[in-house]
């Protein structure tokens, strides 16, 4: 049941964001739009309170619920930086707005922009610790709650991974690529006389 609530409210973010864009930008219908978008969060808390419910009837913490506390905690970190992104291209593509600058590359801007983004991830592993410990709280000495401690485990373990790859930008900074240097064209190289022969000095007198 829970997996099968967390494939929906995958599927309805995506449809909702879809739409929302659409009519934002297709048909201009800017608060349509902002409603349709501010219907994302609702998709989380249905799943969170089907996720209680499924527990308090009785049902044993699993895999199910822990990966849903994780579906969210993402939700809840990336879920306004990935419409923004879409909402730039969107504009873009459909309104004739500039082209959203992509991320730097090289340097300190790309060092700070992974932070930023590791700054994302330890926020969605905070929501998703938090979710997850008050449902070991919810169960209680009375249930099997191993598997929602391993879940904590999964998200600390993401975050501290994404934090060692962000660290690895600022450590060891990508460089960017020298630009070639440009060629000379052989039809302007000036005449220095250097190799004639006799009879070629002969022929330019």
């Amino acid at each position: 049941m829970i997996v099968g609530l967390i494939i929906a409210c995958e599927v309805g973010f995506w449809v909702l964001l879809a739409l929302g864009l659409g009519v934002r930008y297709l048909l201009k219908w800017r608060r349509t739009s902002v409603v349709l978008l501010l219907c994302e969060p609702v998709l989380e808390l249905v799943l969170f309170v089907a996720t209680a419910i499924d527990l308090r009837n009785g049902a044993e913490p699993s895999w199910e619920h822990g990966l849903a506390a994780l579906y969210i905690g993402y939700t809840v970190g990336f879920g306004h930086y990935t419409i923004r992104w879409l909402d730039g291209h969107a504009a873009h593509r459909l309104a004739g707005a500039p082209r959203p600058p992509k991320p730097p590359r090289y340097g300190r801007p790309r060092a700070l922009h992974e932070a930023k983004l590791w700054l994302r991830a330890v926020l969605a592993g905070a929501v998703a610790l938090t979710l997850l410990q008050l449902a070991v709280w919810y169960v209680g000495d009375n249930g099997d709650v191993s598997s929602l401690r391993s879940f904590q485990w999964v998200a600390l373990r993401v975050v501290g991974i994404y934090g060692l790859i962000a660290l690895s930008y600022t450590i060891w900074p990508r460089k960017e690529p020298a630009s070639p240097l440009p060629t000379r064209n052989p039809e302007h190289v000036p005449d220095t006389g250097v190799g004639r022969t006799r009879q070629d000095e002969e022929q330019v007198r």
